[in-house]
């Protein structure tokens, strides 16, 4: 199936600073895929120039088919977007902002989207400005919603919103993926993504450092804790991409990516003089995004290492 976002090689410049660079990726049609990143890594830039709202300084990107930079105005007609600060005329009731936007597309909005604020509890008399921030979101998601769009892009969607109304707010997108539909969801909260993510993409500094299915990010890296005893001689060579070390006491934790995870290297530590216990655990996809946050720029743990031992050791 032809995917419903693709991106090819997208730089966005704003005067001497960069916000994305080089960025490739594709989203495929019926999941949750998840731009994950830190405030300022370029998120909002490219869910902006995939509306069709921020003109890229090279490469193309394309929505539903159509060409961002050419069918901006297509594209934010079709699709449904939840922006960070949502704008709302917060004169109107629940029910008048409905009927309002229901003017803008065809039959069955105003309906839809008043089976959502039911479905939310939200009541459709009450004027915008006397409602919670959590009302609010529930609002703007339902008119994002209410046209039925085969893409949903939500923009740090939670923010600021409490425990109960965010778990009810990202349980609904899970429901949106299940009709066949895909949500494009913006988020720096790792553990929320975490519940309800089909994809991610982890974005730092407007550079793409990892796109996967979440279930095969998480069974490609181990954390593995070497327990030493003394001094230990050389250790074999990691067989795999090493994004994170540490060393507490007479242990080193490594998380390793990829072909690290090959038992037989597990057998080599063993047979070291000195490696007292070998241990594997699969860590939690905060976990991983803390790695690759701290990865430096000159690629420490971003290539397989001759010998550990000449980092761990030196």
């Amino acid at each position: 199936m032809s995917p419903i976002i693709e991106v090819q090689r997208l730089t966005k410049r704003f005067s001497r600073h960069t916000a994305l660079c080089d960025v490739s990726l594709k989203v495929p049609p019926g999941c949750v895929f998840a731009l994950l990143g830190e405030n300022g890594a370029g998120k909002t830039t490219l869910i902006r120039t995939l509306l069709g709202l921020e003109t890229p300084t090279s490469g193309t990107a394309s929505v539903l088919g159509h060409d961002s930079r050419r069918d901006g105005e297509v594209i934010r007609r079709e699709v449904g977007y939840l922006p960070e600060r949502p704008m709302l005329y917060e004169w109107m009731t629940a029910a008048e902002i409905g009927w309002f936007t229901g003017g803008f597309y065809g039959d069955g909005f105003e309906t839809n989207y008043r089976n959502m604020l039911n479905g939310f509890r939200v009541p459709s008399d009450r004027k915008l400005a006397k409602m919670s921030k959590g009302m609010k979101s529930k609002v703007a998601l339902s008119l994002a919603m209410a046209h039925s769009p085969a893409l949903l892009i939500l923009d740090e969607p939670t923010s600021g919103l409490d425990t109960l109304v965010r778990r009810e707010f990202l349980e609904s997108m899970i429901d949106v993926a299940a009709d066949g539909r895909t949500v494009l969801l913006s988020s720096h909260q790792i553990s929320e993504v975490e519940r309800v993510a089909d994809w991610v993409a982890i974005v730092r500094e407007g550079q793409l450092l990892d796109v996967s299915p979440l279930d095969q990010l998480k069974a490609s890296i181990r954390e593995w804790t070497i327990t030493m005893q003394g001094t230990a001689s050389a250790i074999p060579a990691c067989p795999g991409r090493i994004l994170s070390q540490v060393r507490d006491g007479h242990q080193w934790k490594l998380l390793v990516r990829d072909e690290a995870l090959a038992s037989d290297w597990t057998e080599r530590l063993l047979s070291i003089d000195g490696v007292v216990a070998v241990d594997l655990r699969t860590p939690s996809l905060e976990e991983i995004f803390v790695a690759y946050m701290r990865l430096d720029n000159r690629g420490l743990g971003g290539q397989p290492t001759d010998a550990i031992t000449d980092k761990i050791y030196a």
